[in-house]
């Protein structure tokens, strides 16, 4: 009887999958990776037209040995590792790492989007060959990112500090949250106000609330004081008159199913998850879990996806569903999926349930709490793309007090359509009661209350993971599977910290990425860095050969690496000697930079260790005390200030203080570029550090 041999890449799909196939099957997992370029070397055979060395990774002997022991014995080889161009690349790698070329068996490749028997099955009964465009273009990849890692790195090593790295995606991420720092750091606040009324009507005991909106001219943003006194002041001595009431409608489409981005970014809305457990859990889900009543399977489909197209038959399984327990009324006319773009990988499906008919109700109790809430997050998505829009009544009104205009506006539900099972949005009634006042022109209003407020406008949010790898791919800088290696390398290496949801800048990162600007401008430019990408996914296209992509790319990297190496012999001083002295040896102490940013430590290492914290003078006196102010680390490597005695001083600021007094208020300033700004929330003065010096 034939003997079969299935290769996937995780252990934990083994199970899964040997549970769909008979006993002709025998399935075994290659864990990953078995081969890649020596960590030793480069890897790249620059002069023989790039050619790429690749040898057995560490460990992976063992597991080798024990696939062509199986191999032996089977008639059939199937490669079944996962369906993207990683994927692709362990099955070429395991076909020429097993000789399989040499043995006088059949190998064929398989992929299927759900783990699921059906889809298993299927994909048996559709074997192809290795797609080398698939392969070529992860070739390119790893080899591009091995060029900037290997080559650069010890660069960084040379003038910062052992240990750095860089690399393509990685430093081009690094720059685009150093830019977000920088945009924030020189954010200059402008002032705003805005003004609400309270207007009783007749026959009605609530009263109604309206918003200023402008005057004849048009809409006006109020930014002063004395302009809304001035308005005040003149809506006091009018009347109020219903100018315009329109009553409409809106809808509001169904989401699409999750792309991998889309799907980090809502967990992290949701559900505080970073985009490491996300991809973790959606992992687990995709390979299998032991559900009760049908044992181990998979319940989502592939979790790395840039597409958000639906197999017919889900779309109608999904419809099918929505019909029977919400009503006809609430399935989608069209599938609602947007036409794919040139970059995406559209082989992939979107992330959706593999059986709609598993509710979260159904299997919360065969799920870990935030298995079940991903899990939750996922179909409740998928059921809401395949239903109607939401449709709102509308209520808007124009008020006029003289030439003066204010509005009031309302929605309310009519029909909840997709809101049903996925509530994106808070279902708001907008003015309370607006909808039911029976407002007509000639309703008599009579002013109440006015409520002016003071606001200032907000700097540019600090990333979240989620907002990051929003931006990452609209930039279009890596792809879904390196969104959160890139974020993870960037904590690890402390370019960046968390604090909460937000991301800073570490000093270290701040270094690396001034030197990558300097040296290395090409490498940090988002636009070459996307235009990389671009060119990869024609490589997995077949429109451009691989080598060519990584023949221009590396004379002009080593060139600008050399370069490096001489100019910069005396920007990056990698040891500043202060006057410090080691009270151990009685040496000068030097600055070095550590995990949490810069420290003193005695030049005489290793025989002398001491290491004691770097007081770094800011170079002005503490508003409070006089004493000095000192720049500190927050446990997670954020910058700030405080004052030399501390805690007995409490001054702390996140922004460098300035010994300048606030003409208005009195109040320390801050510096926010070549301005100064009033530390006081309620006066927020600006000036200009060109007219003070």
């Amino acid at each position: 009887m034939a003997k079969y041999l299935v290769i996937v890449e995780s252990p934990a799909k083994v199970k899964t999958i040997k549970k769909f196939l008979g006993a002709n099957y025998d399935v075994e997992a290659s864990n990953g990776h078995v081969r890649d370029m020596p960590k030793s070397q480069l890897g790249i055979d620059v002069e023989h037209d790039y050619e790429p060395k690749y040898i057995t990774i560490r460990g992976k002997g063992d597991v080798l040995s024990n696939l062509r022991r199986k191999m032996k014995k089977a008639d059939k080889v199937y490669l079944a590792t996962d369906p993207d161009r990683e994927g692709e690349a362990i099955s070429w790698h395991l076909y020429h790492a097993l000789k399989m070329q040499e043995q006088d068996k059949q190998v064929a490749r398989i992929t299927f989007n759900e783990i699921t028997k059906n889809a298993v099955k299927a994909s048996l009964k559709a074997p192809r060959e290795i797609d080398m465009n698939l392969v070529d273009a992860q070739q390119a990849r790893r080899m591009l990112d091995r060029m900037v890692g290997y080559e650069i790195s010890p660069v960084l090593w040379d003038k910062i500090k052992r240990g750095l790295s860089a690399g393509r995606v990685q430093s081009a991420a690094l720059r685009i949250i150093c830019d977000r720092e920088a945009e924030i750091d020189a954010f200059i606040p402008q002032e705003y106000w805005s003004l609400e009324a309270d207007l009783s009507c007749d026959g009605e005991k609530k009263p109604l609330k309206v918003k200023y909106y402008g005057n004849k001219d048009g809409k006006e943003t109020v930014t002063s004081r004395e302009r809304m006194d001035e308005i005040l002041g003149a809506i006091a001595e009018e009347s109020f008159k219903i100018q315009e009431i329109r009553p409409g409608e809106r809808t509001k489409k169904p989401p699409l199913p999750f792309t991998t981005s889309t799907l980090r970014q809502e967990a992290a809305t949701h559900l505080n998850f970073s985009t490491q457990k996300t991809m973790r859990l959606a992992q687990q889900l995709y390979e299998g879990v032991e559900i009760k009543g049908h044992g181990t399977v998979g319940v989502i489909t592939y979790l790395r996806t840039d597409s958000t197209r639906v197999s017919e038959e889900a779309d109608g399984a999904a419809r099918a569903y929505i019909a029977e327990n919400y009503g006809d009324n609430y399935v989608a006319p069209t599938s609602g999926e947007k036409k794919s773009g040139a970059k995406i990988q559209d082989a992939h499906e979107a992330i959706r349930p593999t059986n709609i008919a598993w509710t979260p109700a159904q299997l919360k109790v065969s799920l870990t709490r935030d298995l079940f809430r991903l899990y939750q997050l996922i179909w409740q998505r998928f059921a809401a793309s395949r239903m109607s829009a939401a449709v709102y009544d509308t209520m808007s009104v124009k008020i006029s007090a003289g030439e003066y205009l204010f509005t009031a506006a309302a929605s309310k539900v009519r029909f909840d359509g997709y809101l049903s099972v996925y509530a994106d949005e808070e279902k708001k009634d907008g003015e309370a009661g607006l909808m039911t006042k029976g407002l007509t022109r000639d309703t008599v209003l009579t002013l109440l209350e006015t409520a002016p407020e003071q606001h200032f406008t907000q700097p540019p949010a600090h990333f979240t993971e989620a907002t990051l790898v929003r931006a990452l791919e609209e930039q279009g800088i890596g792809r879904p599977s390196t969104y959160a290696p890139t974020i993870t390398l960037l904590l690890a290496r402390r370019y960046i910290a968390k604090e909460g949801k937000n991301i800073f800048v570490t000093d270290l990162g701040d270094v690396v990425n001034n030197m990558m600007k300097e040296a290395f401008p090409t490498i940090v430019d988002i636009s070459f860095t996307a235009n990389l990408e671009a060119l990869l996914d024609k490589v997995a296209e077949g429109e451009i050969d691989w080598k060519v992509i990584v023949s221009n790319f590396y004379p002009d990297l080593k060139e600008a690496v050399e370069t490096a190496k001489e100019e910069l012999a005396n920007v990056i001083v990698k040891d500043e000697e202060t006057e410090e002295i080691c009270e151990n040896c009685g040496r000068n102490m030097v600055i070095k930079y550590g995990p949490h940013g810069k420290f003193l430590a005695c030049p005489g290492f290793p025989e002398c260790h001491n290491t004691k914290p770097l007081l770094e003078k800011a170079g002005v006196r503490c508003p409070k005390c006089g004493g000095e102010v000192i720049i500190r680390k927050s446990k997670k490597g954020r910058r700030f200030f405080s004052c030399e005695h501390s805690p007995e001083c409490d001054f702390i600021s996140w922004q460098k203080p300035s010994e300048e007094k606030c003409p208005q208020c009195g109040s320390y300033m801050t510096e926010r570029g070549d301005k100064l700004i009033c530390s006081n929330e309620e006066c927020r003065t600006v000036v200009d550090k060109r007219e003070k010096s």
